[in-house]
């Protein structure tokens, strides 16, 4: 008898390995899928286990299923592109340049706002968060620690403007910031360079100002979008 971790286990790999080359377009868009019981026999896995994982990809808005034709994989304009694990997939395949221009316009619209909102109405508590961020962004002493106290001081930032909405829309962008964050340190000539624009940022939410706020934002995220154009070129 197959235990229920082991299907779990079993349908989450194919939801992995099928979701990647989707996104890759390895497996390009209006690409038929093999017929249930060869695609389960080719990925080694129960006809239980890959159903399971084709609902979890058509929720995901990658594959549809039909009657007649089958399992077709789905354009990307029907793809649901803030899932975590959609997000994860792309970054994976290493961004592309039209996916990072994309990012930056988020980042754009949201973090300067945000920077602002953060400043009108941060508890002492946020803000000693916010600092505490900052300091470990200063003590990095390599790139994986620089990028999780990056990921740390905007969660906080976000966290601070006392809106739920944009707190739990950081869970839902944290991979694809946390691999836009990692681009733009490691094309930069030094991955603290932008050490003092966060504390220009941090400063401005401390003193409640939030036009100076929103302004040293918005020079963050421009001088991290010139990095990753370099790593883009290259």
């Amino acid at each position: 008898m197959v235990k229920l971790g082991a299907v779990r286990s079993l349908h989450h790999q194919v939801i992995q390995e099928l979701g990647r080359l989707i996104v890759s377009g390895e497996l390009a868009a209006g690409q038929s899928l093999p017929r249930e019981e060869v695609l389960a026999e080719r990925m080694s896995v129960s006809r239980t286990a890959l159903r399971e994982a084709m609902k979890v990809l058509s929720a995901k808005g990658l594959i549809e299923s039909r009657q007649k034709t089958g399992t077709r994989v789905r354009e990307e304009s029907h793809w649901n592109q803030l899932d975590a694990d959609v997000l994860a997939w792309r970054c994976a395949s290493m961004p592309t340049e039209s996916f990072v221009d994309k990012l930056v316009e988020m980042r754009e619209i949201i973090e300067p706002a945000a920077a602002a909102t953060a400043a009108r109405r941060r508890s002492t508590e946020q803000l000693a968060a916010l600092e505490a961020a900052y300091q470990a962004m200063a003590a990095a002493e390599d790139l994986d620690a620089w990028t999780v106290a990056d990921l740390a001081f905007h969660e906080c930032m976000l966290q601070a403007t006392n809106n739920e909405l944009l707190t739990s829309l950081f869970s839902v962008i944290e991979t694809a910031l946390g691999t836009y964050f990692v681009l733009s340190a490691r094309n930069s000539a030094n991955f603290k360079n932008a050490l003092p624009q966060h504390l220009k940022v941090y400063e401005a939410i401390r003193r409640r100002q939030p036009e100076v706020a929103r302004q040293a934002m918005v020079k963050m995220v421009s001088d991290s979008r010139s990095n990753i154009r370099k790593a883009v070129r290259a």
